[in-house]
């Protein structure tokens, strides 16, 4: 599946045009979570590096991660101008996560390609007290209020991206390619995402969004005390 993965997103990287897309329409969103000290920073699946970019603004150094090396490529080009970001070419899955050392830990439409429970105590372990957790990803609709929020997401889409690009559809080819990837996408439930959670961070703010995304925000507690 790494493999897929990898030249999926290695294909993707050739085409992307920074536009607006459903992702980072809640950057600003994720941004406004951060903690007020943020030293370090990390971006699991950073792909071409547009949040890792706006962390480097509120961060000391920012390290993003990536399977494809074209993602990695575009990611590095566009960043020459924020030299307080590192981009590795990883495997998360095989990746040595050290403990306790990031103030943010972030992953944008990532997480479905993953064992969730195992990235949230990757995550956990890795985050310093008091650092912060932001996902944001997708799920699959199975209640009535999933599929009222899917319908309200329709009109809303083609509003924000004929306002926001100019166009009411992406380009043939980029439609193409990510209806190539979606084949072997699969996504949880918001009831399995809220059940790994309960599990492995208690207390995060879990939250459906508009545009078929969910959001997880979660603060690690300062002490062992506080978690208990």
């Amino acid at each position: 599946m790494s493999e897929l993965i990898r030249t999926d997103f290695d294909r993707l990287a050739l085409l992307d045009t920074d536009d607006w897309n459903h992702n980072n329409h809640y950057h600003s969103f994720l941004l406004k979570q951060l903690p007020q000290a943020c030293e370090q920073a990390l971006e699991i699946g950073c792909g071409s590096g547009a949040f890792s970019r706006l962390l480097a603004e509120h961060s000391q150094h920012v390290l993003g991660l990536d399977l494809a090396s074209e993602m990695i490529r575009l990611a590095q080009t566009r960043s020459q101008n924020h030299p307080n970001i590192e981009y590795q070419l990883a495997d998360v899955l095989q990746w040595d996560f050290p403990r306790e050392k990031y103030d943010c830990i972030a992953s944008i439409a990532t997480l479905h390609h993953l064992p969730l429970k195992v990235m949230l105590q990757k995550a956990q372990q890795a985050l310093k007290p008091g650092g912060v957790l932001l996902i944001l990803d997708l799920f699959k609709s199975v209640t009535l209020a999933d599929h009222l929020t899917d319908i309200i997401s329709v009109p809303a889409n083609l509003f924000l991206r004929l306002a926001k690009t100019g166009k009411l559809r992406e380009s043939e080819a980029v439609r193409a390619a990510w209806a190539a990837h979606g084949v072997h996408d699969v996504y949880l439930t918001l009831p399995a995402i809220r059940q790994a959670c309960s599990e492995v961070i208690p207390a995060a703010r879990l939250q459906r969004h508009l545009m078929w995304r969910y959001s997880i925000i979660w603060k690690k507690p300062v002490s062992e005390q506080m978690a208990s």
